[in-house]
């Protein structure tokens, strides 16, 4: 299912007060909670109390370069033969204004390898991660990947065993299932909320991502790449965005998604995608309608980049692909999901409905720019 509504990132925010700060913690492995026998608030708060340790704030900083408010109004004023005085010539010209910003993370390495949301860090000059007991160190980012939002933090903790949080298997949630957010909501740290998976396999077009958990727990700016836990203690989700103006609707990334580019972003930097160059979007009765297709299915191309690998093996506007790889596809999402799965240089076939008649095209995958 599809949403396209007025969504809401839950990210940085400015800061008007200094985080809060909690008892010292212990430093070394958090212990997990498995199978708790009773379901309540005790816990809760035990995953709470065992699993917070390894929750971070983190605050950045990000240099702004901003204009003079008057324009040019310092040599307009020179040309009538004035003047400015040494001291208010600076009032006149650019300025670096620094923006303060926070959001979440969870340390999933005891070397000081913390996880959260490429948009939280992203462009930052300058970042702190801030554990539960108020001790600060100064974190670089070492990878981060825009499409999937997810990004790794490295903090040097000056030998320190730090917590970690176990990483658990969103393959296996079903709406319905308790859950726990832990996070820095409007530099509020430390904020513990509950709530259910309200459903699996969600597509947010405004942002482009697909296949987020929605959850009814409250989540707020500044939860953005806090941990979305089970009752295990075992983290299932990165929480990432909200629906402005409702209540109890949240998004998190499957933690499945971001296991499987965290060795990419550690090793590189980044993740090496398979790209074709393409906007598009699913055929429906409407579209089918005004184009005079024959059915009402399939994915219509709406741009094609240019000298993309799709414009090089001849797609163009309005084509309807109806195959990928010898698989009928129906949703964007589906050929979404094969190239995905192929590397750059791969080979790729596609069917496509083109003026009337079908049509094979063949070509190779380019790495995304």
């Amino acid at each position: 299912m599809k949403i396209k509504k007025n969504i809401l990132i839950a990210a940085s925010v400015c800061l008007f007060a200094g985080l809060a700060v909690s008892q010292s913690l212990a430093f070394g492995p958090v212990p997990s909670i498995s199978n708790p026998a009773v379901f309540g608030t005790e816990t809760i708060a035990d995953i709470a109390e065992n699993e917070g340790d390894a929750v971070v704030n983190i605050d950045v900083v990000k240099k702004i370069k901003v204009g003079s408010p008057f324009g040019n109004f310092e040599r307009d004023f020179g040309s009538f033969g004035f003047e400015f005085m040494p001291e208010f010539k600076n009032f006149f010209q650019e300025r670096v204004v620094p923006q303060k910003g926070a959001g979440s993370g969870f340390i999933v390495d005891a070397k000081g390898y913390v996880l959260t949301n490429e948009h939280v860090v992203k462009g930052a000059d300058e970042i702190k991660v801030a554990l539960r007991n108020g001790q600060k160190f100064t974190g670089k980012v070492v990878g981060q990947d825009t499409d999937l939002d997810v990004a790794i933090v490295k903090i040097d903790a000056g030998g320190h065993a730090l917590p970690v949080l176990p990483l658990g298997d969103s393959s296996k949630i079903r709406p319905g299932e308790w859950v726990i957010a832990i996070g820095n909501p409007y530099g509020f740290a430390n904020t513990v909320t509950t709530g259910i998976i309200s459903a699996t396999g969600r597509t947010l077009e405004d942002l482009g991502k697909k296949n987020l958990i929605q959850i009814d727990a409250a989540i707020n700016p500044g939860n953005s790449g806090g941990p979305l836990l089970n009752l295990k203690g075992e983290v299932i989700g990165i929480n990432v965005a909200i629906v402005a103006g409702a209540q109890g609707i949240g998004f998190a990334i499957p933690v499945n998604a971001a296991k499987e580019i965290m060795g990419d972003l550690l090793k590189k930097g980044k993740v090496v995608r398979a790209w074709l160059g393409v906007y598009m979007r699913d055929v429906d009765e409407k579209i089918a309608s005004y184009l005079d297709l024959p059915v009402a299915e399939g994915i219509i191309l709406t741009e094609v980049a240019k000298e993309s690998p799709a414009e090089k093996m001849g797609l163009k506007k309005y084509d309807v692909i109806r195959e990928v790889n010898g698989v009928k596809v129906s949703k964007s999402a589906e050929v979404q999901e094969t190239v995905q799965k192929l590397k750059p240089g791969d080979s790729v076939t596609l069917k496509v409905y083109r003026e009337g008649k079908m049509e094979t095209l063949r070509g190779k995958l380019e790495e995304k720019p």
